[in-house]
């Protein structure tokens, strides 16, 4: 008779208590989203610049002191508005003997035209002569091109006098001033102050050519760049609340980075309960980074998953779902874009599949667990 011993029997001991401890476990608890479609824009991001669509430097273009600011420096301007002024007195005395000129000129060629005139009545008489007719011709003509060269010295003394008012081109905010009233100015000076144009703004991004082609091709039946429309995410995280449009690209591709200039525009309204506070009361500042989202205006249906039940390893990008009896599956997926809360599926999981979002390091393929289902997550956008 064999005998057994006492070391073989300790450890039959220990793993029939294995069994049973296993056998006895409960089936770890999961948590699963049932896989079905939802609406999905379809998205991408860039990072872009904010930049006014006018940006006017305003700069002196006489010599003169400066004699009044008409603004506030940061605030709002409109088109027309004064802001500065330049000493006018001795533009508008030039402007004066200007005009004066004007008048005495057309006095000298009135007289003339009148010496003309009798020159022409007498020419057919005994007192009259050719050559005399000549002279008085050619003085009227002399004096009619004094005449217009004084209107064009009184014109450019009415512009140099103009000149001494500096009044705002465009709807904007105006800048800080560079230089104080009383000091002198003059074309050589520089800028005074800026106006930058608020509403709407332009927004630059570059796109790789890659995402370009892809872009032309997923909406070229949708009316091209008319079938995207742009978000921005400001540098907080926040998303501004206007939409805007894609309206140019540029015509070359850049060599040193392979990708293509964009360029859209987007409202920058007021910021509602702010009033006529002189801090920057807008959403968008000229040269502020962002990140450019480009959007389809037109969802289509995906299935939608939170980014976290996604797995990766060297085969690919996989899920964990559950077989009829609930017992883990490896899963493999191919996703579609993705942010850091969820993640779209292309292809790979069938509709009504269950998946594991809650409890994944708990698990592995071929074991039976408990599920608990979930709520699916809201697509983003």
């Amino acid at each position: 008779m064999r005998r057994v011993t006492s070391g073989r029997v300790a450890a039959v001991a220990i793993v029939a208590g294995i069994n049973i401890a296993q056998a006895a476990a409960p089936p770890p608890a999961v948590s699963v989203v049932v896989v079905h479609k939802q609406k999905v824009y379809q998205e991408t991001s860039y990072i872009g610049r904010v930049q006014a669509t006018q940006i006017v430097n305003l700069v002196p273009r006489i010599t003169g002191y400066l004699e009044q600011r008409l603004f506030h420096q940061g605030s709002d301007v409109k088109k027309g508005q004064l802001l500065y002024v330049i000493e006018p007195g001795p533009y508008q005395a030039a402007f004066d003997q200007a005009n004066a000129a004007v008048s005495a000129a057309e006095a000298t060629l009135a007289n003339a035209r009148i010496t003309l005139a009798r020159s022409q009545a007498l020419l057919h008489t005994p007192a009259g002569q050719r050559s005399t007719l000549d002279n008085d011709r050619a003085t009227e003509q002399s004096d009619a091109a004094q005449v217009a060269s004084a209107k064009a010295q009184r014109e450019t003394a009415a512009i140099n006098l103009s000149y001494t008012q500096i009044r705002s081109p465009i709807n904007g905010r105006v800048g800080p001033t560079n230089i104080n009233i009383g000091n002198v100015v003059s074309p050589t000076t520089g800028t005074l102050a800026t106006v930058v144009s608020q509403n709407p703004v332009n927004v630059t991004f570059s796109m790789p050519a890659r995402d370009a082609l892809k872009l032309r091709q997923e909406y070229a039946k949708q009316g091209g760049l008319d079938a995207v429309e742009l978000r921005l995410r400001l540098p907080d995280g926040r998303m501004d609340k206007q939409t805007g449009t894609l309206d140019f690209t540029s015509n070359q591709i850049s060599q040193t980075t392979d990708s293509l200039a964009m360029q859209g525009t987007i409202a920058n309204p007021v910021i509602p309960g702010l009033g006529q506070a002189k801090v920057n009361n807008r959403e968008l500042t000229s040269g502020e980074f962002v990140t450019v989202v480009v959007r389809a205006k037109h969802p289509v249906e995906q299935i939608v998953l939170p980014r976290d039940a996604v797995l990766s390893d060297q085969l690919g990008d996989y899920v964990l779902t559950l077989d009829p009896q609930n017992k883990v599956v490896r899963t493999s997926i191919k996703l579609g874009q993705t942010t850091p809360a969820t993640a779209t599926v292309a292809s790979g999981l069938a509709l009504g599949a269950k998946v594991i979002v809650d409890g994944i390091e708990k698990v592995h393929p071929g074991i039976v667990v408990k599920p608990d289902v979930v709520k699916s997550p809201v697509a983003q956008g």
